[in-house]
């Protein structure tokens, strides 16, 4: 199976590194947008801090700010860093020995500065003739975007394995029915060239050699009569194909009725009986109980218990038997029909309804047939059993749930 897919593994990869590179870049970008706005957010507060402190030094100008200089404490650990510009053109500071850049001495609107390697955000404003220089680190911004981005790399790694596995598992999953769909229909299509071509080649030996020389009336009879063989087992082929192909195309199930299935059952039993008798096979059919009604369409079931029939009479040896059973039980309608040829070993079940697959070597047909009824099956909503028949050769079961009208 890992063989037969190996197109779609493939394709499967491609479809989930797209995938991962797409979620990748978008995730990237969510992720840029995260940090400007944690960023901006937090500064933001910030910036609201220093600028409603300042708005009430300003408003209380003797607000005692005034110090002399030297009487500092920290460097950057103070909540509000303070710097005074008195008039007379000295600058103290009561809580930090870092002095101030000369780029933030008179800045009016909040600013981001770098002091000694630490960002710091200062605003300023003149309050009683001074000018008052406040200032907050940004150490706390920091930490939060680095700890946000953290959290995106680490969720965006976890992301992006998920979307690959994901995406590599979905790809496969649904691209498997197609590639298994293409590669039924090419060997389909093989298949069905090699059985046209077989009679194709004995009509087009026959006429050639019809041609090449005068021959008696006994040679163009056996001559024409072999033509009408191969032409007859070429219309059926082609009749089977094109009623195979209607039911692949067939978006809506055929209309479905109320249909006896044992009445169905019976003449269709009645109709087979020259074609047992004719290879010397025992041909009987019991139907157990009467209501044995199943939704469906009377002409599709009438193909299934044809194949059905056709079958078990083909591969049941001359003087063998054949028997049909329809019996109800458990809510459903069950059929089983039975014969006394060369069974279906269990490795071969599980194909018999493979189009143009024969379980076993005996010549005639194409294969169509259990596909066909298997197709008649699955529109019906029937369930099948493959299963060893106790007169010693194959067994097939189907079973509908009983119609309500029975």
């Amino acid at each position: 199976m890992s063989h037969r897919l190996e197109r779609v593994n493939i394709a499967a990869l491609r479809v989930a590194l797209i995938a991962a590179c797409v979620v990748a870049v978008i995730y990237a970008l969510i992720a840029a947008v995260v940090v400007v706005y944690v960023n901006n957010t937090l500064t933001s507060q910030v910036d609201t801090r220093l600028t409603s402190t300042l708005t009430r030094f300003v408003g209380d100008p003797f607000t005692p700010i005034r110090v002399a200089p030297g009487s500092s404490h920290d460097r950057l650990n103070a909540p509000m860093l303070i710097w005074v510009e008195f008039s007379d053109g000295r600058v103290a500071s009561p809580n930090t020995t870092v002095s101030l850049p000369s780029s933030a001495a008179r800045v009016t609107n909040p600013a981001t500065v770098r002091i000694d390697g630490d960002e710091v955000r200062v605003t300023g404003a003149n309050v009683g003739g001074d000018y008052v220089v406040l200032g907050q680190s940004l150490d706390g911004v920091a930490q939060a975007r680095g700890t946000t981005i953290n959290a995106e790399l680490l969720a965006g790694a976890v992301l992006l394995v998920l979307v690959f596995f994901g995406a590599l598992a979905v790809g496969r999953r649904v691209g498997a029915p197609f590639e298994l769909a293409r590669q039924r229909q090419m060997a389909f299509t093989a298949d069905a060239s090699h059985e046209l071509r077989t009679p194709l080649s004995v009509i087009e030996a026959q006429a050639s050699l019809a041609l090449n020389q005068e021959r008696d009336p006994g040679w163009y009879r056996s001559a024409f009569e072999r033509v009408g063989n191969e032409t007859k087992r070429m219309r059926k082929l082609v009749e089977d194909l094109l009623w195979l192909a209607r039911a692949d195309t067939a978006e809506e199930s055929p209309e479905s009725e109320p249909v006896d299935l044992g009445t169905l059952a019976r003449q269709t039993v009645d109709r087979f009986s020259a074609v047992s008798e004719a290879r010397g096979v025992d041909l009987t059919i019991t139907v157990a109980g009467d209501g044995l009604v199943v939704m469906g369409s009377a002409t599709w079931l009438d193909r299934l218990i044809g194949v059905l029939l056709d079958n078990a009479c083909k591969y049941a040896d001359r003087g063998g038997h054949v028997a049909v059973t329809v019996s109800g039980g458990g809510g459903r309608v069950q059929m089983s029909v039975d014969d006394s040829g060369p069974g279906i070993t269990p490795d071969e079940r599980s194909r018999v309804f493979d189009r143009f697959h024969r379980a076993t070597d005996q010549a005639g047909g194409a294969g169509l047939g259990l596909a066909i009824g298997d197709a008649v099956v699955r529109r019906t909503g029937g369930r099948w059993e493959v299963r060893a028949s106790p007169l010693g050769g194959a067994g097939m079961t189907v079973s509908w749930p009983r119609a309500a009208s029975a």
